[in-house]
């Protein structure tokens, strides 16, 4: 009896699908609008597109490159802009004044380059998956390496919202050396504080420095400073006199003050003078302090002269010991006086 063969179908052969993730969506926009313009263009793009390197399931043309390079010049120029433009319009308000000014920009600036950011991000088209493999060495960096400039940068946002260190104050701050810096605030930048001392040095002091440290501030709730300047007299002078003419010598003096007065007090009985302090008060400490005591002790100089008033110089007394070869000395030094006559 026959049976009939039954035949079975050989399998369809399966075509694997190649699928290549482009992490720049936006050059392929960008490559098919130039060949729909221009053939050259797009014989260009597209020898440009050939010329790429496989990493994985990712492919990356000079092409995709060149696209990032102008997205992203393109975006630093807008950000740029914005920046510059809104500081322009701080400038016309004149209800802020210049702490609340720098705050106002610094944190437009830092929303505009956010926002930039995002915007290249989203305009490039990038997968932001391909950079999955470094996002845990970037986090590391930011964390270990970026930690003291996003600590500056915090730092000095808190200076300007408390106004307690503001640009234009005179401060003095020392360092770890215990050396006191002394001049007047420039600028204050995300990292650092510029500090101009009068010599036109310029310190730039981190941001955080200025939070943790102690500092001196000048200018913070008054620009009024006091300045103090000694002067000893000989203890033969006359002590009224003298300080009738320490006042006008303090009057007389270009950035002295009339109200509050210049003062005199007595500070104490030194060894070889009667020692004197002159009080006198400013209102520019940004112009320095050390002209104005030699103003006033030049002055002062010029004052105890006319008037007979003596500057003493160093006095001590001498006491010498009796004893045998003491005397025996002053009876050789008699004998040879004796013999030269």
């Amino acid at each position: 009896m026959a049976t009939d063969a039954v035949v079975i179908p050989a399998p369809a052969p399966t075509v694997t699908q190649v699928v290549v993730d482009q992490p720049v969506a936006a050059a392929d926009g960008l490559r098919e609008a130039v060949a729909s313009k221009s053939g050259t263009g797009g014989e260009v793009v597209d020898t440009l597109d050939k010329l790429a390197l496989q990493i994985g399931a990712t492919r990356v043309s000079i092409w995709d490159l060149l696209v990032v390079l102008i997205v992203i010049g393109a975006v630093i120029a807008g950000a740029w802009f914005v920046s510059r433009m809104s500081r322009r319009l701080l400038g016309r308000l004149t209800r802020l004044d210049l702490a609340q000014e720098l705050l106002a920009e610094k944190l437009i600036s830092l929303f505009v380059w956010i926002v930039a950011i995002l915007i290249g991000i989203d305009v490039l088209g990038i997968d932001l998956t391909a950079l999955a493999v470094f996002s845990g060495a970037f986090g590391l960096a930011i964390g270990f390496g970026l930690q003291k400039t996003f600590g500056n940068l915090i730092a000095g946002i808190i200076l300007l919202l408390d106004k307690s260190i503001k640009p234009g104050d005179v401060i003095a701050i020392a360092d770890q050396s215990g050396q006191s810096t002394f001049g007047q605030i420039r600028r204050i930048g995300i990292r650092a504080v510029s500090l101009t001392t009068r010599d036109q040095k310029e310190y730039l002091i981190p941001n955080e420095n200025l939070m943790v440290n102690q500092v001196e501030n000048w200018s913070y709730s008054s620009k009024n400073v006091r300045i103090q300047v000694p002067v000893g007299v000989s203890y033969n002078s006359d002590v009224g006199r003298a300080e009738e003419l320490m006042l006008e010598a303090a009057r007389s003096a270009r950035r002295v003050l009339q109200v509050p007065p210049p003062t005199v007090w007595m500070d104490s009985y030194g060894d070889s003078s009667v020692n004197f302090v002159i009080h006198c008060w400013i209102q520019d400490p940004e112009e320095g302090v050390g002209n104005v005591r030699s103003e006033v002790l030049k002055k002062l100089w010029w004052l105890f002269k006319e008037n007979g008033i003596e500057i003493p110089f160093p006095q001590r007394d001498l006491n010498l010991r009796d004893s045998e070869a003491f005397r025996a000395l002053i009876e050789a030094l008699r004998q040879d006086s004796q013999s030269d006559s």
